[in-house]
């Protein structure tokens, strides 16, 4: 069966700007300006429409708590790359102290 494939690919566009903000209970204008912002840039069907995948919507829900917060948007979006930079960090020193474990073993 055709598009099968992508049902657990989180980057697959599937979600369209009415879809989105029922599901994450949010308007919108709101996604819509996240757009404009260049903070959440969904990908576009051959029409023009906006789709968003479910990493984006993630990332739509970490900015609207960030924002119920009281951060700026800026604020909201420098937080999460940071936090998102951390996790990478901390991935990435669990892989070296991994294989330096088997090294030393």
């Amino acid at each position: 069966m055709a598009g099968l494939e992508n049902l657990d690919d989180d980057d697959y566009p599937a979600y369209t700007t009415g879809q989105a903000a029922e599901m994450l209970g949010v308007r919108q204008a709101f996604l819509r300006s996240l757009d404009t912002a260049e903070v959440v840039r969904p990908q576009r069907s051959g029409g023009g429409h906006r789709r968003y995948s479910r990493r984006q919507l993630s990332l739509v829900l970490r900015l609207r708590e960030q924002l119920d917060e009281g951060h700026s948007l800026a604020s909201a979006a420098r937080i999460i790359g940071l936090e998102d930079e951390l996790a990478d960090a901390h991935d990435t020193i669990t892989g070296l102290r991994a294989r330096l474990d088997e090294r030393d073993s």
